[in-house]
């Protein structure tokens, strides 16, 4: 468990990188989602509003979005084959109802109506190409907007579902980075990396009001912070842990938690109504800046997350005294539904 905290948050101290000759540039894609989850159906209905800043030299005409969650449409794309090639059959006999697809996209450019297709030069509905209305000089800036709808899949990789409990990543429209090669435009596998431009979030979630959420960000509701905080002293209260492992029914009465975070390059969150919440603190050891750290598991892995705080301690803490200071506010480990080849690291989770 120590190791596993340890290598997790290796790649929390990825920064942008920036030459020392000051040739190089990056986009800046700014976001702003507002999502909400139904657990009934295991589906997301959400709005994306992104800002992209052109830090290029050249002039653009077009923009390529990663549609990442068709991944999981069919048998027929790079995330399918490769499972099926690596021998695992489990994604290639599942039923419909358990693949995962995004729909219901309808980009606007600066608000108004623009020409968009899939990309047709292998990928299919995994990249989408949005024409602007006008060519984005370097510099300048368009504003690109867009519902989206996800069902979301079992739980065959990073995203997705057992039961009542979700693991939400690369789950949004976001713009494949543009470098000094071009377009990147790999696609979702299994084993693999992303690669995405940095930018700031601002990341609206509204789901039934029992859920315990952990999430890239810094949490901006007080009900919601004050409430995980007293999860913590029942959690910390405890002699023992149930074997109960049912999910309780989901609250009729809704909320809306919001977070926040700059400069960072992805967004994900995880929910679950069975998580026990633990809270700690630690004191980086060169700004005596205090980070917060949570850690949310479920019964069934009590006896292996109980010294969770402790890990995440001594992670937050020996890595910024060896290797640079930890940037955030907050750091959340989380256990997920995903067993063979897990600890996933996303910005702050």
């Amino acid at each position: 468990m120590k190791n596993f905290v340890l290598s997790a948050l290796a790649l929390f101290f990825a920064h942008t990188v920036v030459a020392q000759n000051g040739a190089y540039w990056q986009q800046q894609v700014n976001y702003t989602i507002e999502v909400t989850l139904n657990d009934s159906i295991h589906e997301l209905d959400g709005f994306i509003t992104i800002d992209y800043k052109n830090n290029s030299p050249a002039t653009l005409n077009y923009i390529l979005f990663h549609l990442w969650t068709n991944a999981y449409q069919n048998d027929n794309t790079p995330f399918a084959k490769q499972l099926l090639e690596n021998g695992n059959t489990d994604f290639h006999f599942s039923k419909w109802w358990q693949k995962g697809f995004m729909d219901k996209l309808d980009f606007k450019v600066n608000a108004e109506v623009c020409r968009w297709g899939f990309d047709t030069a292998g990928l299919r509905t995994e990249v989408a190409k949005v024409n602007l209305n006008e060519p984005l000089a370097p510099g300048q800036s368009v504003l690109i907007s867009t519902p989206f709808h996800v069902k979301l899949p079992k739980t065959f990789s990073r995203l997705g579902h057992e039961g009542q409990s979700y693991q939400i990543s690369q789950w949004y429209p976001k713009p494949a980075v543009y470098d000094a090669s071009g377009w990147n435009t790999m696609p979702y596998l299994d084993q693999g990396e992303f690669y995405s431009e940095y930018g700031n979030y601002d990341v609206s979630i509204t789901l039934p009001k029992n859920y315990r959420v952990g999430a890239t960000g810094d949490l901006q509701n007080p009900e919601e912070a004050k409430w995980m905080d007293s999860l913590s002293e029942v959690t910390k209260a405890l002699k023992s842990y149930s074997s109960d492992m049912a999910f309780p029914p989901s609250s009729k009465e809704t909320k809306t938690i919001r977070y926040t975070q700059s400069n960072i390059h992805d967004f994900a969150w995880f929910a679950d109504k069975r998580y026990n919440v633990v809270k700690g603190e630690v004191e980086l050891p060169y700004s005596k800046n205090k980070v917060t750290t949570w850690a949310l598991f479920t019964n069934n892995k009590a006896n292996t997350w109980n010294k969770a705080d402790e890990y995440l301690r001594d992670a937050i803490y020996y890595y910024s005294l060896w290797i640079g200071e930890y940037p955030y506010k907050q750091v959340t480990a989380v256990e997920g539904a995903l067993e063979a080849g897990g600890r996933m690291e996303y910005p702050n989770v």
